[in-house]
């Protein structure tokens, strides 16, 4: 299996130089050049498998045999999940006949992303390694510096993925005041030698604009060995479709005796930001898993609620005007909290679930490709350079304009496979409270209960056999201010008692160390990485500002 980038290029990488490699040197985001079918007896041959060997078995399609055998594909999976807290990794939570909920937080920093960036830490050092075992002696040893951008939960995941890898340096740009505390304290009391915090003063965007500068300077990405560790890297979203190969079976043990899975129909609900999460979903559905809805669950924050609904991919909503006359969705959302990504002229709102509060979606790229392909005109090979030149165009006229209209081929074809709602600060909190108060007595997390008041609109319209599997994608606790205020008024919720881990007792009072850089300039977060990338071994820098 090769790879190549969305944006067009006759270049066609390796798993291990897709890895590495992260953002293609033109801006696109690596594919694969095929997507795998399954098995013919995959449903009865896997059905009784762990996440450990579904993991093999799915990786396995995507990964040649002469890159990484089955024998160490297995030593790598079997590392990367050992540090999850429930024997499914993955559970399946039933809330009623027809509603699921897919826990993906029982991972170290209790985030989905440790789903991924467990297993991308470990692929990082397995390649390094072996590329510095096979050195002559004295040779200088390979080495990466990654870097990321994060609204919350990606940091805190790749740090812990990262930490203490050799030849490894990590860094890490938040927006300065805009995650939560736990979020800021799970990255900043990390203090490992190889990691490092920068809180740049600016939002999300701000700090993911600066990281696809950092891989489009190719001068500099070639000094320093970039990597990537966000959901642009391709074993981030290829590790997550596992979790939804296991929901399948998970559901199938769940049903009532006499119903046959066969005669059942599986929507997903995803709450989406980036579109990593649910793209993993469309591979998975590509793949030949029965889904029969994808669900794009958004916030306020709502760019990709509002192309499903007009085909216009724009960042500031073009049909509703101020009252001075001015395009909308620029004011920050009243009742915002748990970290913020919204000012007054980024075009961001504040949100109760920030680690949504995205104004563009990195991976829409992957999915507007195979649309762009589907819709082109020749062979497999025309198509692939019609598909390039499509989408490249119309990334273009993203980052100049701040908005594409794409053709209404496009949109017909993304509402085959997806559909998208949008709910509100106020539905979150009465989600939250409805389903604490309800049979299961289930305490969902903002973003999670962006997916269940989702599910919750779009089942009106489902036929009987439907059953929703909801993604959560992150611990309540991780949001305090955003459940503790939903469940102010109920005698019987205490968030110490019913949420807070243990692993977050006397967090915020750990030693911190962060580097602030006083404005989102690329120029200074690469000062930053010169600076502590130019440090002797072992001299740690401090907390500081550029």
């Amino acid at each position: 299996m090769k790879y190549f980038s969305t944006r067009g290029s006759e270049e066609r990488l390796s798993f291990e130089e897709t890895v590495l490699t992260g953002l293609a040197p033109n801006g696109g985001l690596y594919i694969p050049e095929h997507i795998p079918t399954l098995p013919q007896n995959w449903k009865s041959d896997w059905k009784d498998y762990s996440f450990v060997d579904l993991s093999v078995a799915v990786l396995s399609l995507y990964i040649s045999k002469d890159e990484i055998s089955q024998v160490e594909l297995r030593q790598l999976v079997e590392k990367s999940y050992k540090t999850f807290r429930h024997p499914d990794v993955t559970p399946l939570k039933k809330l009623d006949d027809k509603t699921f909920v897919l826990e993906l937080f029982h991972g170290p920093t209790f985030a989905f992303k440790d789903v991924a960036l467990q297993l991308v830490g470990n692929l990082f050092e397995f390649f390094l390694l072996r590329r510095n075992a096979n050195k002559a002696d004295g040779a200088e040893p390979e080495k990466l510096t990654v870097v990321g951008a994060t609204s919350g939960d990606t940091g805190s995941a790749a740090i812990y993925g990262l930490r203490n890898k050799a030849n490894v340096s990590i860094f890490i740009l938040h927006p300065k005041g805009r995650v939560s505390p736990i979020q800021e304290a799970q990255m900043t009391t990390v203090t490992d030698a190889n990691v490092h915090n920068v809180a740049v003063k600016g939002t999300f965007d701000d700090c993911q604009d600066i990281l696809k500068s950092l891989f489009a300077d190719r001068e500099f990405n070639s000094t320093h060995r970039l990597a990537a560790v966000n959901s642009i890297n391709w074993a981030r979203i290829v590790a997550q479709t596992v979790y939804y190969f296991l929901s399948y079976f998970q559901l199938q043990s769940q049903l009532p005796a006499g119903t046959d899975i066969n005669d059942i129909a599986i929507e997903y609900v995803v709450p989406t930001g980036n579109f990593g999460d649910i793209l993993a979903g469309y591979y998975a559905k590509r793949m030949g898993l029965p889904i029969s809805k994808l669900v794009v669950a958004t916030n306020e924050n709502d760019i990709l609620a509002r192309f499903w609904k007009s085909g216009n991919y724009e960042k500031v909503d073009s049909t509703v005007t101020g009252d001075d006359g001015s395009s909308g969705a620029t004011a920050p959302a009243d009742g915002s909290s748990d970290g913020k990504q919204g000012t007054a002229t980024s075009g961001v709102k504040e949100t109760l679930s920030p680690a949504m509060d995205v104004l563009v979606s990195s991976n829409f790229e992957r999915l507007l490709w195979y649309l762009a392909f589907e819709n082109a005109q020749g062979n497999q090979a025309e198509k692939e350079v019609e598909a390039g030149k499509l989408l490249s165009g119309w990334m273009s006229s993203m980052k100049a304009d701040g908005r594409v209209e794409l053709p209404t081929n496009v949109l017909h074809s993304a509402r085959k496979d997806f559909s998208a709602e949008r709910i509100s600060d106020e539905e979150i909190l009465a989600t939250i409270q409805s389903f604490f108060n309800g049979p299961a007595s289930y305490i969902a997390d903002p973003h999670t209960a962006v997916g269940l008041a989702t599910a919750g609109v779009v089942a009106k319209q489902n036929a009987a056999n439907v059953r929703q599997i909801v993604l959560s994608t992150a611990h309540p606790a991780k949001f305090s201010e955003a459940v503790s205020r939903a469940l102010e008024g109920s005698s019987r919720f205490n968030f110490d008692r019913d949420v807070l881990p243990e692993e977050f007792r006397g967090l915020l009072e750990k030693e911190k160390r962060v580097i602030d850089v006083e404005r989102p300039d690329v120029d200074l977060v690469k000062g930053v990485i010169e600076r502590v990338v130019g440090h002797q071994a072992g001299k740690i820098p401090g907390s500081g500002s550029v």
